[in-house]
């Protein structure tokens, strides 16, 4: 039995064992990495084990033990394992003295275990407090912003600067994000090592926010930026004075956090690390939200509009997005540039048949007008995707709707400055069928798209470009389909985003990463953005393009027989029970179906197919070849018929006809509630 409890203790994970003689070298080990064979420990001393930075006092503590056979419990050091590529960690090691039966000191025996995650929480939420007690105390925004670096300097950041935005400073509204690269910030506050001799000059007293760099990105879309920093860090060359700032600290790594109220951008945090501490980690996020939320709160001034470019900006923002939501078969992510123009816009629609609709257009021009313009193509846009057309049939009806804008502003009253104005607009619309693995694709005016395969190549997709929106041309509208590989990139993006040659072949470099998350690509197209790029403002989406996965979905070929309802039912309930869905949804499921497919039977013609996909919601659909459209009527009392698709709108959140080469599908989406197995 002792032999083995000897075993098990020595081959468990969790905790190091360590047996030292009375030299403190290491006989018999258990170490905590399985990178370090025990073999390389034995017969080391155990402070050249585990390296530890403090090895003198570790040494005392060890003899003391020897000495007196008093326990040293839970002594927490830092160190790691010689040869071990892991970094240093935070140990956690107990000491006991080993006796013999006759209470002879035969040596040691060292239990560490591995405390780096409970120190750094631990460490997190001291400074946290930390900026709970300081910040706040003042009315004063310098004071408030020198509470915040004082709080996290050293225990969370090496070195953390706070601007304001300056109109702040002076007692004004806070501007709406997103900012303009015009917008001064002013630095009050600032901390780090040494004195405050050595930290003047490295951050300016008054700056403007350099494009392309984490600065602008997250006082552009008010999300957090962690950045490790090196001599390769693309961003840097523009912005000079923040790459000497960075070279003269060593910074190695970078959170910047927006302070934000409401939509009002007061400031920016930036919080570093530098050489001898470990990089920021996503875990760090929290910590600098919470922190920089804090602050904002505090620092605390009226939030109204600025002039138009401000309500513009909002317009804008407002009427765009607010999430790239949650679809089955495609993962988007994007990012809106500020700029003079306000009419930049994306969408990701959710189609029937766990299709998704890819949107990216411009208006041009400047301020509220040009922001209203696009939010009513936006709108428009948004309804004739419900109809399930073609993409080229979209532009089309999208273009008849842009000729009656021009018509009503071409009406407004002659001393109405508006009616000079003219419009012009730009559009790509594309449709992505993940069970055919298809993208439908026609573009108004608009720059075509850049597919990236799953192994990093990237083209330009060959879309016939239509006129563009407010165009008083009428040549019509083509739609070009390609087959996508799984996991394919595909790039919309507004005409000032690529300019050239150069800035193109910068953005395929910088998308032909397929490894790397959308969010990420998108970063890096901006940091990969020329100097002298247009300040005009710009917009891009990335999608990439997935299947459904057999397992959330059903299909199954059907007889055209008065018989199929019955059996279809029976499908229907096997597999949503299959699937976990509540019984309310199960028995509304089988109800549609049954009048869908006895519609198909009736008035539809061979072959049938009846198709469930389980989605955010689920979506039922029945296929027939027939083309006739069948239509919901409201029957009389006294009528024997007719309520069939009245009863399937009123159990359905959405529904609808699509057809295609082969016929047509009725669907249905339902919103759903999942149910435990153990319900």
């Amino acid at each position: 039995m002792g032999a083995a409890i000897l075993h098990t203790l020595f081959a468990q994970p969790t905790v190091g064992l360590h047996v030292l003689d009375t030299d403190l070298r290491v006989v018999r080990a258990n170490p905590l990495s399985n990178l370090v064979p025990a073999e390389d420990l034995v017969g080391r001393y155990f402070t050249e084990a585990y390296l530890i930075e403090d090895p003198d006092l570790a040494e005392r503590t060890m003899r003391e033990v020897l000495e007196t056979g008093v326990t040293a419990d839970h002594h927490v050091i830092r160190g790691r394992l010689r040869d071990s590529p892991d970094p240093v960690r935070f140990l956690r090691v107990s000491v006991n003295r080993l006796e013999d039966a006759q209470r002879h000191t035969l040596g040691l025996l060292a239990a560490v275990v591995d405390v780096t995650e409970e120190e750094k929480a631990r460490t997190r939420a001291a400074c946290l407090a930390a900026v709970r007690t300081r910040v706040g105390r003042s009315l004063d925004v310098a004071d408030t912003c020198e509470g915040l670096v004082r709080a996290v300097v050293p225990e969370f950041a090496d070195f953390a600067v706070v601007e304001v935005v300056d109109d702040v400073l002076r007692g004004s509204d806070p501007p709406i994000g997103p900012l303009g690269h015009d917008v001064p910030f002013h630095r009050t506050a600032v901390r780090g090592p040494g004195d405050a001799g050595r930290r003047d000059g490295l951050v300016a007293e008054m700056r403007r926010l350099p494009a392309r760099t984490p600065y602008a990105l997250a006082t552009s879309d008010l999300r957090p930026r962690l950045v490790q920093l090196d001599a390769r860090t693309p961003w840097l060359d523009a912005d000079p004075e923040s790459a000497r700032m960075i070279k003269a600290t060593q910074a190695h790594s970078l959170i910047v956090v927006p302070l934000k109220l409401h939509g009002a951008v007061l400031g920016l945090a930036s919080f570093y690390r530098c050489q001898g501490t470990e990089p920021y980690e996503e875990d760090d996020l929290p910590l600098a939200l919470t922190a920089a939320a804090h602050v904002s709160l505090s620092i605390e001034n009226a939030r109204r509009y600025e002039h138009d470019h401000a309500i513009a900006s909002t317009v804008q923002r407002r009427l765009l997005p607010q999430h790239d939501g949650d679809r089955i078969a495609v993962e988007t992510a994007h990012v809106l540039l500020p700029g003079r123009n306000r009419g930049s816009w994306f969408d990701t629609i959710s189609l029937s048949g766990a299709r998704t609709a890819l949107i990216i257009g411009k208006v041009d021009g400047p301020g509220l007008q040009t922001a209203i313009a696009m939010g009513q193509l936006r709108t428009v846009i948004h309804a004739l995707a419900g109809l399930d057309l073609e993409p080229d049939e979209v532009l089309a009806r999208l273009t008849d709707t842009a000729g009656r804008l021009a018509v009503e502003r071409a009406s407004l009253p002659p001393g109405d400055r508006l009616r000079k104005e003219s419009l012009h607009a730009t559009c790509t619309y594309a449709v992505y069928d993940p069970f055919s693995r298809t993208c439908a694709i026609a573009r108004a005016g608009h720059p075509a798209p850049v597919l990236v395969t799953p192994d990093g190549i990237t083209t330009v997709l060959d879309v016939p470009e239509g006129p563009s929106l407010f165009s008083t041309d009428t040549s019509p509208f083509a739609t070009a389909s390609f087959e996508l590989d799984q996991g394919s990139l595909l790039a919309f993006f507004t005409g000032t985003l690529v300019t050239d040659q150069a800035s193109a072949q910068r953005m395929h470099e910088a998308l032909a990463r397929p490894g790397r998350s959308l969010r990420a690509l998108c970063d890096d197209v901006v940091y990969h953005l020329p100097a002298d790029a247009s300040d005009e403002g710009a917009a891009l989406l990335l999608a990439r393009t997935d299947v459904v996965p057999p397992e959330r979905v059903a299909t199954w070929e059907l007889a055209h027989d008065p018989t199929t309802p019955a059996i279809a039912r029976t499908l229907v309930r096997d597999r949503l029970a299959g699937w976990h869905l509540d019984t309310g949804t199960i028995e509304s499921t089988e109800l549609i179906v049954s009048e869908l497919i006895t519609n198909a039977v009736r008035y539809g013609t061979p072959p049938l197919q009846l198709r469930l996909i389980l989605g955010p919601s689920l979506t039922c659909e029945v296929h027939d070849s027939s083309r006739v459209s069948p239509h919901l009527r409201h029957a009389r009392t006294v009528d024997e018929g007719g309520r069939g698709l009245f009863i399937v709108s009123q159990l359905a959140s959405h529904w609808g006809t699509r057809y295609g080469n082969d016929g047509k599908a009725l669907w249905t989406e339902q919103d759903i509630t999942p149910v435990t197995d153990g319900s």
